[in-house]
Formats: structure tokens, sequence, C-alpha cells
């Protein structure tokens, strides 16, 4: 799930509500991830506060494992083509999939009771390091449990799995919304 990490531990100043859906609008329609802010209040916290501030507008889905992953939010895309994204080629601030928020957060998967990596699982990437995650998300497609002990999940589709299913590397996520469910 490889991505730049940092050594500065972010910790958000959102206090998360517990009612928070994200909404994200793409190229190929919408999805709605109950966020689940008691098992990952820092994910949860963290990625309410990138979507309220536009981060995620305009960035792709760099990376489509068939049967496994589509993944997201790395702001090295936000300046390339849907076609070099797709093809993996550099761009003018680096490779797909390398970049992030200029911080990291601390994991929750040790200790979110619900890190079940289900079918439509929201997620965040890490690199090697644990406390790595910074923007970069993905949606399971499928079950992935072998990912359970390893990367912190902290939403689930409600609405959407369609579209999750149709997305490919180069699609663009045209914005990301936090509502109050």
């Amino acid at each position: 799930m490889g991505l730049c990490g940092n050594n500065a531990l972010h910790t958000p100043s959102y206090t998360p509500t517990g009612a928070e859906v994200a909404v994200f609008r793409t190229s190929k329609g919408e999805i709605r991830a109950r966020l689940d802010a008691e098992g990952a209040p820092i994910h949860v916290a963290n990625f309410c506060e990138l979507a309220s501030a536009g981060f995620y507008d305009g960035l792709k889905f760099h990376r489509y494992v068939p049967g496994f992953v589509i993944q997201g939010g790395c702001p090295t895309t936000r300046a390339m083509s849907c076609e070099d994204v797709a093809a993996g080629r550099p761009g003018p601030d680096g490779m797909p999939g390398t970049g992030g928020p200029g911080y990291s957060i601390r994991q929750e998967f040790s200790t979110n009771p619900r890190n079940s990596h289900d079918d439509g699982a929201l997620a965040m990437a890490r690199s090697q390091d644990p406390d790595s995650a910074g923007s970069q998300f993905y949606f399971c497609l499928g079950p992935q449990h072998a990912l359970d002990l390893g990367y912190t999940v902290f939403g689930q589709t409600i609405a959407g799995l369609d579209v999750i299913s149709r997305l490919r590397a180069g699609d663009v996520i045209e914005s990301v919304r936090i509502e109050q469910a």
C-alpha cells in the first residue's frame, strides 16, 4: 500500500461526532461511506479535516488491483492527466502513490474493535511504518481480512458499491464532502 511516510505524527483538531458520512463524487458516480469515529477517531478526524479543506478534490485514483482494492488520495496525481496516472507514469510532483499531506497519523488497527476489511470497507494506506498513514485511502473490492491486522479501517460503504466496482486507476475524485447523518 506504498506511500511516503513522515516522522511528524499529527493529532487532528477536528472532534468527530460519530454521525459522519463521507460523500465521494467520482467520475464514475457517487459513493457514501459511514465513518467509524468510535473505532478510529484519529483517522476519521484526519479524513474529515482533509476533505473539508478540499484536499481530495481533483485527485485521481492511482492504484487498482482487481478483486483487491482501489486506492486514491495521493496529491501527486492532482496535476497529472488521467491517462498518465492510469499508465503509472511520473508526474510533475512525483510518482502516483508516493505523496501525502506532509504528516502521518497514529495507527488504530490494533485498537479498533471493528477493524474488518469487508467488501466496501474504507481504510487508510500506509508504508511499512504502522504510523505512516496520511491521506491515501482505499476501498476493498471484496473481503480482504488479511489486512485486518495491519491497516486501519475507518469507514464502510453504505451506498455506491456498484460505483466502487467500476473505478479504475486514472478515475477522478471530483470531491469528498462530510455530511452528518
